[in-house]
């Protein structure tokens, strides 16, 4: 600990989150995107075969959810002009944000009301692809609706799946294991919320809870897991096949803005802000966006004062060998999904050239932007999603200018446009979201 107080005294941004402090960091070793790729170990071949992946299985998700048949097995979110939050942002706020703002609604994707139903059902269908053809049960011209067979699902049944969450990610992993006959274990810090523990048990599936943070519900489960030779652990910390379902994500923003007529290029630049965890959801985005967009995108992370943990790994260049609570921070916040202690060394290594920044955010601002966006847009979200509005809310802080200087874009604001990555909601009970609205 001794170590880590001359760290931080040596530190001003540190010493200013250390006093829960909301602060604005960019990433001093952030390069251009093609000196970003040099020896990463995953690139587009890797992206454009999670996308296959997601096709072949698209038959059997729609089976098993009609919901996503309009978009034939695709699991994905609107993407929408918030015009009116952008006005709110700009006059109670003071932001001074120009170009046009917009919301990535991953709160609304089918099955897991999150953008865990991203990562997390993908590494699911992964893993049920590899068992399924290790056993035989699928040739490589047959449907994968074959797999939603009684005698496929009680094979699958033989399996578990188990992972550590704080709540979204274990939705999105226990309904579609469940879904697909598994035996699941999800893992949960005491934090999470009730109504996700509710509603995992609703599908059959084993919650068990900790009196500890995350980083304990997720070391017990992987104990577990690793004790027993049938069973798979979603490892949120290090997972690549959740980070590159994540990365698909780039081509559907993409081919989005295309059809609303939205240029993405030099003189248009893309400003992306996602609220933060652990790090593989934002982590697998902004990398499969900078697939996409390149240089032309910029994208900066968004977490709680009291739960910064990927800042702090990236602004010490120490990564997952500090966590929160060694700066004195309690990792406790009302974001639930973004209570996190320690970041995932994975995901710092590979936005370590590529992410532009961070910010952190007060929890009580997290319910203010939740009105907000309630009331100038009819749109409710999760507190912890909002925490993606403290990104517009910061275009007029010195640091912002002082990126947009760096990077040659001050004559360009009038024509950027800006994402807020909405990460869950859609599935917040009626008398949870009247809490929320009240706190």
């Amino acid at each position: 600990m001794e170590n880590f107080d001359r760290l931080v005294e040596g530190n001003p941004l540190l010493a200013q989150m250390r006093e829960g402090k909301e602060v604005l960091w960019l990433n001093p070793g952030k390069t251009s995107f093609e000196e970003s790729m040099i020896g990463c170990e995953l690139g587009p071949k890797d992206v454009e075969d999670a996308e296959q992946r997601l096709l072949r299985f698209a038959p059997l998700i729609q089976k098993y959810f009609p919901e996503t048949r309009r978009q034939h097995g695709l699991i994905e979110s609107p993407l929408v002009e918030i015009g009116a939050m952008k006005k709110c942002i700009n006059e109670k706020y003071e932001a001074s944000l120009e170009g046009r703002l917009l919301l990535k609604e991953d709160s609304h994707l089918a099955i897991a009301g999150s953008v865990k139903a991203r990562g997390g059902i993908y590494e699911v269908l992964k893993y049920t692809e590899d068992l399924a053809i290790k056993h035989g049960l699928l040739q490589p011209d047959e449907s994968y609706d074959k797999l939603g067979e009684t005698d496929i699902k009680h094979f699958f049944g033989q399996y578990a799946i188990q992972v550590g969450s704080t709540g979204n990610l274990g939705l999105s992993i226990g309904i579609i294991s469940a879904v697909l006959g598994y035996h699941v274990i999800v893992h949960m810090s005491a934090d999470a919320r009730q109504w996700k523990k509710d509603l995992l048990r609703s599908y059959g599936v084993d919650v068990r809870e900790y009196q500890g943070d995350y980083g304990e519900a997720v070391k017990r489960g992987r104990a577990l897991s690793d004790a027993d030779p049938n069973s798979y652990f979603v490892d949120d910390e290090n997972s690549r096949n959740l980070f590159l379902g994540y990365s698909v994500a780039g081509k559907r923003l993409q081919k989005q803005l295309e059809e609303m007529q939205i240029t993405i290029d030099e003189e248009h630049p893309l400003f992306v802000y996602i609220p933060c965890g652990v790090g593989g959801a934002p982590g697998g985005i902004s990398f499969g966006l900078k697939q996409v967009f390149g240089d032309c995108v910029h994208c900066f992370f968004v977490e709680p004062v009291q739960a910064p943990c990927m800042l702090l790994g990236m602004a010490t260049g120490l990564n997952s060998r500090i966590c929160v609570q060694d700066i004195g921070l309690s990792g406790k916040t009302q974001a639930d999904g973004l209570a996190v202690g320690r970041p995932s060394a994975f995901v710092g290594g590979i936005m370590k050239k590529m992410l532009s920044g961070e910010m952190t955010v007060e929890d009580s601002k997290l319910y203010d932007y939740m009105r907000d966006l309630l009331e100038t847009e009819g749109i409710f979200l999760e507190p912890s999603a909002c925490a993606a509005f403290q990104g517009p809310v910061s275009a007029g802080r010195v640091q912002m200018k002082q990126y947009l200087a760096e990077n040659g874009l001050e004559a360009k604001r009038k024509q950027a446009v800006h994402v807020a990555w909405a990460t869950g909601g859609s599935l917040v009970p009626e008398e949870i979201r009247e809490e929320y609205k009240r706190a």
